[in-house]
């Protein structure tokens, strides 16, 4: 006899804040938002290095600052309707302030390590300078997953 949707295992279920549980679509699990949480930061950061090296005529701190507000602003809105698809849950501020206040890190530690990238490489290249913002995103990007899960998929109150 075939398989029915009776038989199907049950769905796994998740409480939410009241501790009503709900079922959850596999694109729920950490490890697929893992998954396109990366695939979305990689294509921020190629719109990083895009930016980046289209305004390197201005100088790498003010090429960086604008690179990294515009991929971070694409990068938040894209993760709350993709990554953690919570865009009928969340608005655009929420995930733009949460983001963007782990991301303000980031600038900070990325500005510091342009800083030092110059200071001891003498004139390395645009190159070398990538990498080490890329490098240093990739930490920050850690964060931001966990700060960014916790904001739109986790947060006590947060409507299911």
């Amino acid at each position: 006899m075939p398989a029915t949707v009776l038989d199907a295992p049950p769905a796994p279920v998740r409480a939410d804040a009241a501790g009503t549980r709900r079922p959850t679509a596999p694109g729920d699990r950490p490890t697929v938002q893992f998954v396109r949480f990366v695939l979305v930061g990689g294509s921020a950061n190629l719109v990083y290095a895009a930016l980046f090296l289209l305004l390197g005529r201005f100088g790498d701190q003010a090429a960086n600052v604008v690179a990294v507000l515009a991929s971070t602003a694409l990068a938040n809105e894209l993760h709350r309707r993709l990554t953690f698809r919570a865009g009928d849950r969340v608005g655009w501020a929420t995930a733009q302030w949460a983001g963007g206040g782990i991301a303000a890190v980031g600038l900070a530690v990325s500005s510091l390590t342009l800083a030092a990238v110059e200071v001891w490489t003498d004139s390395a290249g645009p190159l070398v300078s990538i990498a080490a913002v890329v490098a240093v995103s990739g930490a920050v990007g850690l964060a931001r997953f966990a700060g960014l899960r916790w904001v739109l998929v986790l947060r006590p109150g947060a409507r299911p």
